[in-house]
């Protein structure tokens, strides 16, 4: 498995540690780098896992707020700098809005931090192609960089626990025969997880279908008024205006209630939005059916 992972993304074999889940990745990275008592760097918001991993580990938190356009501000590098921060996790696109953050501002980041950076691409299989994004020349040019990546996502095998992290031998290493269980992939998710990687045909078939959903998807949220950043990611981010008669969260429970389930975070710039996961083109329209209806009764 490791070695059908190292061609797929023109590597070597000690370029690969395989581990379960992508959460596992995120455990072993902090348990590798960063020492209890010292810290650990996000942007916020981002994936709710990230303080909790840190707090187990006794790390301090330091968290970045994100621009209004869900970017990295400019300053970001240097916060985390003069914090003392050993490993900072970007998800790229980021979650929960989609937003995708170009290579070369990945690389100028990697280039100012002093510590480790571990781009999350739990995502990256849905980034259109068009947008040219391959954070490959980050593994090439830095030896700093951790990359991020799962099977939950992208090959729709979220039940097997299976991921991976990429980075040069310097990070690898350390990961592969200190802090890692040594059994920690069993023999049937390597060999269903190898599967899934040779048949890149089935997979880029499947990536093609969200992209289209996602922009049938975003369209039509848009006419119902629930606007929407342009997203690279399986999910849109979905805002009620605030004139609307329904909130988010009433939104949100109207199609619980109807059995359709939607992400609602309440916390601070989340609380007017709701994270819509693209499905299939069966699932979407259900989706903006019953949104139609929720809206038109409550208006």
């Amino acid at each position: 498995l490791r070695d059908a992972l190292a061609q797929l993304h023109n590597l070597q074999r000690a370029n690969v540690v395989v581990t379960h889940g992508g959460d596992e990745a995120l455990r072993l990275a902090l348990t590798t780098f960063v020492q209890p008592g010292h810290a650990f760097g996000m942007a916020e918001p981002s994936y709710s896992l990230y303080p909790v991993l840190a707090e187990i580990q006794d790390a301090r938190i330091v968290r970045v707020e994100l621009d209004g356009d869900w970017h990295c501000p400019a300053h970001f590098s240097k916060v985390l700098n003069d914090a003392g921060v050993q490993l900072t996790c970007v998800v790229n696109p980021h979650a929960p809005s989609g937003t995708l953050t170009p290579v070369p501002e990945l690389a100028a980041m990697a280039a100012e931090l002093q510590g480790i950076l571990l781009v999350d691409e739990a995502y990256a299989d849905f980034i259109d192609p068009g947008a040219g994004y391959d954070s490959s020349r980050l593994l090439r040019d830095f030896d700093n960089v951790l990359v991020l990546r799962t099977f939950s996502k992208g090959y729709s095998l979220a039940g097997l626990r299976l991921g991976y992290l990429l980075g040069a031998e310097n990070l690898i290493n350390p990961i592969l025969y200190k802090t890692r269980d040594s059994y920690n992939i069993d023999h049937l998710s390597q060999a269903l997880g190898r599967a899934a990687i040779l048949d890149q045909a089935y997979a880029r078939d499947s990536w093609q279908k969200v992209r289209a959903e996602r922009s049938r998807l975003r369209n039509n949220l848009g006419q119902l008024g629930l606007a929407s950043p342009p997203s690279e990611s399986n999910f849109l981010l979905a805002t009620v205006p605030p004139d609307a008669p329904l909130n988010a969260a009433r939104i949100y429970a109207a199609l619980k209630a109807q059995g359709i389930l939607v992400r609602y975070f309440d916390s601070p710039r989340l609380q007017d939005k709701l994270r819509i996961t693209v499905g299939t083109r069966e699932d979407n329209q259900q989706l903006l059916e019953a949104l139609t209806d929720i809206i038109s009764a409550a208006g």
